[in-house]
């Protein structure tokens, strides 16, 4: 005859085989359901994806993002949905696409409305915090427990304090959000200094050495993201759970340079897409499956063992940390809104190709922090009033704009050859017109009918000369925003994720 503990061991045995079956099989990945992951999010300000070192960089010194590369997985095909800091953000923490978080424009605040995934982790038990660049809300938000400026020149400093005194009882979640690599540059002793003689200029920049010069604040800002993300890790394995920990890293969008920042180009759209967690992520792997910045919520509820709420249109990419070559989209889809300037595109991603169609083609398409305001911009002004620039320079002075862009990225990386007139890729053409046709329609996107005005005239080229941008507030008046006619904040449809007949 058993004894009462007895008993009692054998129902506890039952119920932990039980518990770790069910985690077996809802996630097909041994971890017992009761395990909740840590999770750090760090996100760089204004960096394009092929600038760290595992990206085939040969100048800018990264090795700390490079280590985590090495034993874990790097994205290939990681995109944002805007190329513009403040949207993007808000897109990012709700899994939504901008023009249905009801924050789709610079400077506009997330509303209290939507729904931030940190929060349902903070519901779920974890301990959150954001540090560094917000941009999304004020400096309380029921997502966090603690909202930190972070401190430092690219608001990293606290990062390895607040790693450390955390509540050893509870699971993480870390949204480290550094300004490197925003301008002005701010340089320091955490990262090494770079000559003129290390920079690549891209083939849309005049290589001048003031343009060089330009580059190395950016290069050196990129290297200090760096060493912060090292410090934390290192601090993660002295605690001794480095292991026990998902790190993503990523950008809120591409430099801060001319046709890179706020354009549909994967210079500005294309994000740095790293994943180590070692439970799963065994060894260094690379995927070149498609996935979106949105995707990121999904996953990480799923991770957590928190149910995700029909709002979030994103989709776990979970299955791709088990097999590289698994897909949970074919296609992606970006936009680009007001940013100092009018603005309405939107892109498609699906294959080997990318199709931008730009529905203000009758104005230059500029962002004017990184086109005009500063050195390598300024260069290219002087260029383009001098005529000294080549082919693949002069694209950002078009006006009009091509109302519609079709690129081969195998043969056309840099995106400079546009293929919309080429009846060879007719088939591909349709394609896209019509994804993006249902994605339009299925998320409520619109073009506003009273957008929102230029914040300032921008600069132009009378007689050879520039004639420099004109005076503006901080923010101009808002009048109409993409996806309001449509009510597109309580639409929660992903629109077509993949390719349709």
């Amino acid at each position: 005859m058993k004894t009462v503990e007895q008993t009692r061991s054998r129902t506890v045995t039952i119920l932990w085989i039980f518990t770790a079956t069910i985690a077996v099989v809802g996630h097909g990945w041994p971890i017992q359901a009761a395990e909740k992951p840590n999770i750090i999010f760090f996100i760089a300000d204004d960096v394009s994806q092929e600038d760290f070192g595992c990206y085939g960089h040969p100048s800018i010194k990264t090795p700390n993002v490079d280590a985590l590369a090495a034993s874990g997985m790097r994205f290939e095909n990681a995109y944002l949905t805007t190329s513009s800091c403040s949207p993007s953000r808000c897109s990012i923490i709700t899994g939504r696409y901008p023009h249905n978080t009801g924050a789709p424009e610079l400077h506009v605040k997330l509303p209290d409305t939507q729904i931030r995934f940190p929060e349902l982790l903070r519901k779920a038990g974890y301990h959150t915090v954001l540090s560094g660049k917000n941009h999304m809300f004020g400096n309380q938000d029921r997502a966090f427990d603690k909202i930190s400026d972070g401190g430092g020149p690219g608001k990293e400093q606290d990062w390895v304090g607040l790693v450390r005194d955390r509540p050893k009882d509870k699971p993480f979640f870390f949204w480290f959000a550094s300004t490197d690599a925003h301008r002005d540059w701010r340089i320091n002793n955490d990262a090494p200094t770079y000559n003129n003689d290390n920079i690549v200029v891209p083939p849309f920049l005049v290589d001048t050495d003031v343009t060089r010069e330009d580059l190395t604040g950016y290069y050196h800002e990129v290297s200090r993201f760096d060493h912060h993300v090292g410090l934390v890790t290192a601090e993660l394995k002295k605690q001794g759970v480095l292991d026990d920990t998902v790190i993503v890293i990523a950008a809120d969008n591409g430099r801060p340079f001319p046709r890179c920042k706020s354009r549909l180009y994967d210079s500005g759209i294309k994000t740095p897409w790293i994943v180590h967690y070692p439970r799963v992520v065994q060894s260094s792997t690379v995927s070149k499956s498609l996935i979106s910045a949105i995707d990121l919520s999904a996953t990480c509820l799923e991770l957590a063992g928190v149910e995700q709420p029909a709002c979030v249109q994103g989709q776990s990419f979970l299955p791709i940390l088990k097999d590289p070559k698994a897909e949970v989209r074919q296609l992606i889809f970006s936009e680009h809104n007001w940013h100092v300037y009018k603005n309405h595109e939107r892109m498609v991603r699906f294959g080997d190709f990318v199709f931008i169609k730009n529905n203000y083609a009758d104005q230059p398409n500029l962002c004017y922090e990184s086109d005009t305001k500063f050195p390598a911009g300024e260069e290219l002004w002087k260029a383009h009033a001098a005529g000294k620039t080549t082919p693949q320079q002069q694209q950002v002075f078009a006006n009009p704009c091509p109302e519609e862009e079709l690129f081969k990225l195998s043969e056309d990386p840099n995106q400079l050859t546009n293929l919309v007139f080429d009846p060879e890729h007719a088939k591909q053409l349709d394609q896209a017109r019509r994804m993006l046709g249902y994605w339009t329609e299925q998320t409520g996107d619109t073009i506003p009918d009273n957008p929102t005005p230029n914040r300032h005239a921008p600069p132009r080229i009378e007689d050879g000369k520039i004639i420099p941008a004109g005076k503006g507030n901080a923010r101009s008046s808002r009048s109409q925003m993409p996806g309001e006619a449509k009510n597109a904040t309580k639409i929660n449809d992903p629109g077509p994720i993949r390719l349709q007949d």
